[in-house]
């Protein structure tokens, strides 16, 4: 059984950040920037001082939009001072069966140089796992089976990291089925369209 590389905080944290970014703010460049003058304005005012991070993630360096590319975002931080690149998106659906509220889900696939870490595959499913139970990922005709701890799922099979991505890159959408502690089914559904662009951007910002 693989045991998967835990995500630091920071990491966490600024993968989150990323996640809460608004509509607005997904175009090129940092999404802190300040937003473009007002057509009646002839000159944009000078920038003023960004407002302090909130405290949660007061360890966790924001996250930069590099671009959007169909429903994936490729983002690079520093947390830590280690930079980080990956590709994030949310499901295109996302249904539990009974219907119980839980946390935004989300997948990314994270470079981190640092770690020696490339095309990591995680998964952040918005519940606690069923202790001891398995997750699975299905690409097209393919089921990958994931390793779960908490609220995130990683392949289990390392050896199968690199065919997961690649099926990916080609495939239309990724279904990912869990069991929450009480019992919940999940079903999430990932649409692929920009995947592939979106992971050629990060591996060329995180050589």
């Amino acid at each position: 059984m693989r045991i998967h590389r835990v995500l630091p905080m920071a990491l966490a944290l600024a993968v989150a950040t990323a996640l809460a970014l608004p509509a607005g703010a997904q175009q090129q460049g940092d999404p802190d920037a300040p937003a473009p003058a007002k057509p009646a304005q002839p000159k944009r005012a000078p920038a003023k001082p960004k407002p302090p991070v909130p405290a949660p993630l007061a360890g966790a360096a924001k996250p930069t939009l590099l671009g959007q590319f169909g429903d994936w975002g490729a983002y690079t931080a520093t947390p830590g001072g280690k930079k980080v690149c990956f590709a994030l998106a949310k499901p295109a659906t996302a249904e539990t069966k009974p219907e119980r509220p839980r946390n935004q889900p989300y997948m990314f696939i994270s470079i981190r140089p640092a770690e020696k870490v490339n095309n990591e595959v995680s998964i952040i499913v918005g519940y606690p796992f069923k202790t001891s139970t398995e997750a699975t990922a299905e690409v097209g005709a393919t089921t990958f089976a994931l390793y779960t701890q908490g609220d995130g799922a990683w392949i289990k099979n390392a050896g199968e990291e690199a065919h997961m991505v690649d099926a990916m890159r080609q495939g239309e959408s990724a279904v990912v089925k869990g069991m929450s502690s009480h019992g919940t089914q999940s079903t999430d559904t990932y649409s692929l369209k920009g995947l592939s662009e979106a992971l050629d951007r990060v591996a060329q910002e995180c050589r």
